[in-house]
């Protein structure tokens, strides 16, 4: 007789779930009934943030979801953290999780793992949480969270099932999915205005956040086609590549980039929320007031909040941008112009274009001049970045909360997208980056040199993940960033005349950590050496199939004052 259990697996095979992350426990053993009979990879964390932070992980580097398998109680508590960051940065993600069997529900009696509402507690970080009463509901449920998945905005979803419905009888049902949902459409009218309004601006502006990061190919078209600097988020890094005479390197935090987009007559926001840690970063306070802004989001609710759009348009990054280039190619005059003129009319309008694409690389190249002379602009972070892209291409970086990675915000520039992400936006979780480079490089097959880069205190929350990394053979990179203790905390203590208390934590030898856990590791002691290492630890890695741990201490790599970040 299937179970519901087994039922479950079947289902998220149909949805083409090829890999779990999770701890089995005593309340969801029966989830892994089926599981071994399936082709679905499971991969256990040595604790449930790193499960939860992984599935991130994968999530961001191919856009799809990944699952997790989670006991009832302490399991889904201990993931809460990274679901806080996922909701934060929309990041698809599906939890899993046992409940007590459906009589005990809310009885407050006392039983294993008994929490006295645990779907309310999950759906603060979720974009819903759904008890599941029988297994015939679970078609629907599972159909609602991909919904979310693929056709809203994205986000965690978690689904309870009471250990008496796990183990109900489900072999009467179909092993069949329900029909996916298509993203929405915007309304046409709208993109109708926004194209007559492109038309007519001499200095537009784009800005593209992580909402955009699966229409990169026709954004660049748009961009290339309206000849438009575009502005990218953390999460939107990667849509134009590094070099590309249209992409503004820095970050919409930085002073000069706000006045680029103060002077800009059109400003087009493609998939960003303007969130605090994506314009604000520096504490410099709201944006400045913008001529005329359109804003396209998947998320309706997401238009009405911080900041006010001349033209919102709710729909999908993708559409959106197909029926704004279809419009703009029936509406450019110059175009119909020039397919109809004489041969020396038409040498004049490509003359035309051709200056109009130099005064936009002009414009972007005094916005980028303009960065690299901020005070915030640190050279020697550029230095240690572009080491990482020159000596591996076609990295990943995965960022935690810690000094690079907030200036990788306006400074680093990636290869592709879904190649750079990090927990310093969102939720600013620490120990992210080690089990969702994990995640990372499962999602990426190992094909992908993948780099966590993290902080000392950072590190000592999740290191321990790498002993899974070890067992599941998978060859990330560790650059660890040693500043003994939490360097940045205790900065804007003294800042703020608080005397520093808690920051100047003591750490274990991180070498000898790392090589107890079975991965290899060496100390780097300056930036001449890093790139022949980073080279020499991805061979390592693939090779031995073991995770590789440099360590570097901040003061041998960083000499120079930056801006004071806690003004």
């Amino acid at each position: 007789m299937a179970s519901c259990g087994e039922y479950l697996v079947r289902l998220l095979e149909q949805y083409r779930i090829d890999t779990v992350f999770g701890i089995p426990g005593n309340h969801t053993v029966q989830l892994y009934r089926g599981l071994a009979d399936t082709n679905i990879r499971h991969i256990s964390p040595r604790h449930e943030q790193g499960a939860a932070f992984m599935a991130d992980g994968y999530a961001r580097a191919t856009g799809n979801p990944a699952a997790c398998f989670l006991i009832s109680g302490p399991g889904l508590g201990n993931a809460i953290t990274p679901l806080m960051q996922a909701l934060a940065d929309s990041v698809p993600m599906l939890v899993i999780t046992a409940v007590a069997a459906r009589e005990q529900l809310g009885m407050g009696e006392g039983r294993l793992h008994e929490v006295p509402d645990q779907r309310l507690l999950a759906s603060q970080c979720t974009r819903f949480s759904h008890t599941l009463m029988r297994p015939d509901e679970l078609p629907k449920v599972l159909a609602r969270a991909y919904a979310v998945f693929e056709s809203a905005r994205p986000g965690p979803v978690h689904i309870e099932i009471p250990l008496d419905v796990i183990t109900a009888k489900a072999d009467h049902l179909p092993i069949e999915i329900w029909p996916r949902i298509p993203a929405p459409g915007p309304d046409p009218l709208a993109i109708s205005l926004l194209a007559e309004k492109l038309l007519g601006s001499s200095k537009p502006i784009i800005l593209a956040g992580g909402g955009a990061a699966s229409a990169a190919r026709e954004l660049r078209d748009l961009v290339e086609h309206l000849m438009a600097p575009l502005v990218l988020t953390v999460n939107g890094k990667g849509i134009l590549p590094p070099e590309h005479p249209l992409l503004v390197g820095g970050g919409p935090s930085l002073g000069c980039v706000r006045e680029a987009l103060a002077e800009a007559d059109c400003v087009l926001a493609i998939g960003t929320e303007f969130g605090e840690t994506d314009y604000d970063m520096l504490f410099l306070g709201p944006l400045p007031t913008l001529q005329w802004l359109a804003r396209v989001d998947i998320d309706a609710q997401q238009l009405s909040r911080n900041q006010r759009a001349d033209l919102p348009i709710c729909g999908a990054s993708a559409v959106a941008i197909k029926m704004l280039k279809d419009a703009l190619s029936v509406s450019d005059s110059r175009k119909e112009f020039a397919a109809s003129a004489p041969t020396q009319m038409r040498a004049a309008k490509v003359s035309e274009v051709a200056a109009s694409a130099e005064t936009a690389a002009l414009r972007c190249a005094r916005i980028n001049q303009a960065i690299e002379a901020e005070e915030h602009f640190h050279p020697q972070m550029h230095e240690l970045f572009e080491v990482i892209r020159q000596s591996l291409p076609d990295v990943c970086l995965v960022g935690d909360s810690t000094l690079p990675t907030y200036y990788a915000v306006w400074q680093y520039r990636s290869v592709a997208p879904r190649r750079y992400f990090h927990s310093a936006s969102g939720a600013g979780t620490l120990g992210y980056a080690i089990p969702a480079a994990i995640g990372a490089s499962r999602a990426l097959r190992s094909e992908v040199p993948v780099v966590a880069l993290i902080g000392d205190g950072a590190a000592q929350f999740t290191i321990t993940e790498l002993a899974a990394a070890v067992q599941e053979s998978l060859p990330i990179i560790v650059l660890l960033w040693n500043n003994h203790g939490y360097r940045e905390i205790r900065a804007g203590m003294v800042a703020s005349e608080v005397a520093p208390v808690g920051v100047d934590v003591d750490a274990p030898d991180f070498i000898k950590l790392a090589q107890s856990l079975g991965c290899q590791a060496a100390r780097i002691g300056e930036l001449g050496e890093l790139g022949v290492a980073l080279t020499d630890a991805w061979q390592t890695a693939k090779e031995a199939k073991v995770p590789v741990l440099l360590e570097l201490s901040e003061s041998d790599f960083v000499t120079e004052p930056a801006g004071n970040w806690y003004r």
